[in-house]
């Protein structure tokens, strides 16, 4: 009886619609930690914050900084293609949509892809600063988070964002300024994954280089196996 009532209670709790927006908390994570490993260890860029990356590329011009103009320039140009890319997979939101799509999963599992592949040549790179090669992963980070940022778009919610989170902050604030506003739940959740996978990415960094892909791997595995399980195995069977 109490395992019942216990399990009811659970089911009660963990809805579809906080599990969806438990996953979108984690893709926060997920951006913490790859932007962190990409200021830290490829170039001092970031791979999702493309209006930082645009300051630094004036600063760049400025101070004829050759490096960080061409890691700003890589960054900016393969995000907007993960975009597009992304854009075109996850396609738009539409009426009569699931709480998650199924395209979201698709693009998701496409930056998985991308996420996986960093992992496997990361230790390499890091071992060579400034070649090749560190412009190409920092490549697949930027495409793999560009992608992120339009699947997520596929929800249709005003203000649900994993990457640009400013305007996520600025909402949070402005909510509570407001007498009678709901609590904005989501986007505490939302701003804390992204510091908290900023410092997990950033740690491993710095204690533990070879394993913090890990990190974005480990997070963006949960993801697509969890929206997988909830929203579309079920269903099929």
């Amino acid at each position: 009886m109490v395992s019942e009532m216990t399990d009811a209670g659970v089911g009660e709790f963990w809805t579809p619609l906080r599990r969806r927006d438990g996953l979108v908390v984690i893709l926060t994570v997920v951006t913490g930690a790859v932007d962190a490993i990409g200021l830290l260890r490829l170039g001092g860029v970031f791979t999702s914050v493309m209006t930082g990356n645009m300051v630094l590329l004036g600063l760049a011009a400025a101070q004829h900084d050759a490096s960080i103009a061409i890691h700003t320039g890589v960054a900016f140009l393969t995000y907007v293609l993960g975009s597009f890319v992304g854009a075109r997979v996850a396609g738009h939101a539409e009426d009569g949509d699931r709480l998650w799509p199924r395209p979201i999963v698709h693009a998701l599992m496409l930056e998985l892809s991308l996420i996986a592949i960093f992992t496997i040549w990361w230790e390499a790179a890091s071992a060579a600063p400034g070649t090749l090669l560190e412009y190409v992963l920092l490549s697949l980070n930027a495409i793999a988070l560009g992608i992120q940022s339009s699947a997520v778009l596929r929800f249709g919610i005003h203000g649900l964002s994993t990457t640009y989170l400013t305007g996520t902050l600025t909402q949070f604030i402005a909510g509570l300024t407001k007498r009678g506003a709901p609590l904005q739940v989501r986007s505490a959740f939302i701003l804390l994954g992204l510091i908290s996978g900023s410092a997990a990415g950033a740690t491993m960094v710095v204690y533990a280089p070879r394993l913090a892909p890990l990190v974005p791997l480990g997070a963006l595995c949960i993801v697509v196996g969890g929206a997988w399980h909830s929203f579309h195995r079920r269903s099929e069977s």
